[in-house]
């Protein structure tokens, strides 16, 4: 089903149980000191149960014809969805030869219809995700991916006081066990009687069953008091890591020159289209309008 039989037209998956790589080459460019857009559209209209809806952004570098999954790419973006328990969009990025992961759960749409992904990385290092023209996500690339080691570590050479008491309460030490306390758990059923025909040159002694003890306390324990001498949870210094040295151009890479599908899917039927590369955010919303936006709810 579609809104318009034209402008939905799209480039389909068409086969089960298979990997999929497709790309396009574009102009050489580099995003320093400007804004990156990535946008696309996605239709799971085979109710999609197991399979990526992704594109990656490659360096001019890529061997088209040889591009697979550990081909080495800048930006992978996208809806991922495995079963009941996968259901993402992914944003990884590569930093220094590592493909990092984003720490927040961006979940994607998994209904029938076609969704507008984009994401945008500025050169500020903040970005924004959007699905279907609205924010889903924002935030700083330092904060939300680890690129970077951790501004402070805990001071190695810090340890807590021997004397450092963290327990707020304490046994009281003027509490005494009452005398009667000790009962024992279980005693002779009072109420059992040895049946008539009980021979006890046949049977042995008889000896009545164990019951509860109603009287039964359990084991003594001293009431507790707020510790006089508490000082608190123990916190542990924490020093600059000297590991740490900041990048204001994580968002930054030196060589975009194509676009690719590179996934598999369980149950084929995806179909992509509308793929826009763009430094304006404000463009890339109106040609989500104009384009995703005319036929959605046609």
């Amino acid at each position: 089903f579609y809104g318009d039989a034209e402008k939905d037209k799209g480039l389909q998956t068409s086969q089960d149980a298979r990997f999929y790589a497709s790309s396009s080459r574009f102009d050489d460019f580099s995003n320093q000191g400007q804004p990156l857009v990535i946008q696309f559209t996605v239709k799971h209209e085979q109710s999609i149960d197991c399979g990526g809806g992704y594109v990656k952004l490659f360096p001019s570098g890529l061997n088209q014809e040889d591009m697979h999954g550990d081909s080495v790419y800048n930006i992978m973006f996208g809806p991922d969805i495995c079963g009941p328990g996968t259901k993402k969009v992914h944003v990884i990025f590569n930093y220094k030869g590592k493909n990092h992961l984003i720490n927040k759960d961006i979940r994607c749409k998994d209904d029938e219809y076609s969704h507008l992904y984009t994401l945008i990385v500025n050169p500020d290092n903040t970005y924004e995700v959007k699905i279907d023209n609205k924010k889903v996500e924002s935030g700083n690339l330092e904060d939300d991916w680890d690129f970077l080691p951790p501004k402070k570590i805990k001071d190695p050479e810090a340890k807590k006081p021997e004397d450092w008491d963290d327990r707020e309460r304490i046994p009281d030490p003027d509490d005494n066990k009452p005398e009667d306390w000790d009962k024992a758990e279980n005693i002779p059923d009072p109420d059992a009687k040895k049946p008539d025909d009980w021979d006890e040159e046949m049977d042995g002694e008889w000896e009545p069953p164990m019951v509860a003890n109603p009287e039964y306390k359990g084991e003594w324990k001293p009431r507790e008091i707020d510790n006089p001498a508490y000082k608190g949870i123990w916190i542990h210094p924490e020093i600059d890591n000297p590991e740490y040295t900041a990048d204001s151009e994580i968002y930054k890479y030196d060589s975009f020159g194509v676009i690719g599908l590179d996934l598999w899917q369980v149950k084929s039927g995806t179909i992509f289209d509308n793929f826009l590369i763009t430094n304006n955010p404000n463009l890339a919303e109106e040609v989500g309008n104009d384009t995703w936006g005319k036929t959605k709810d046609a």
